[in-house]
């Protein structure tokens, strides 16, 4: 895994080259607590390269607090995780992104 600030960078980057004065506008990247406890990321694909792109869902429990449930649907990248894999969610994307690059 790369470092936790290279992977935030990562995802600016890859938010700001979405933005083209309308795609912006949305709620197109959301990242929230859930109550489990835990993280929620939902990220929009449509106006994307990665709409339609094949996705296969996961679900990992290891323990109470270190588990991931990750899955496209209708054109939404939706994943949770416990309460420390806030990092682990955003390095299955990045690292789906870049395969379908």
């Amino acid at each position: 895994m790369i470092q936790n600030d290279q992977l935030i960078s990562w995802l600016q980057y890859w938010y700001e080259t979405h933005c083209d004065g309308d795609w912006e506008h949305d709620q197109n990247v959301i990242i929230t607590t859930i109550d489990n406890p835990g993280w929620s990321v939902t990220i929009k694909l449509e106006g994307t390269s990665m709409k339609n792109q094949p996705f296969s869902e996961v679900n990992l429990e290891k323990t109470d607090s270190d588990w991931l449930f990750y899955k496209v649907q209708n054109n939404l990248f939706l994943a949770d995780g416990g309460p420390f894999n806030l990092l682990d969610i955003l390095q299955v994307f990045k690292d789906w992104v870049e395969k379908c690059i």
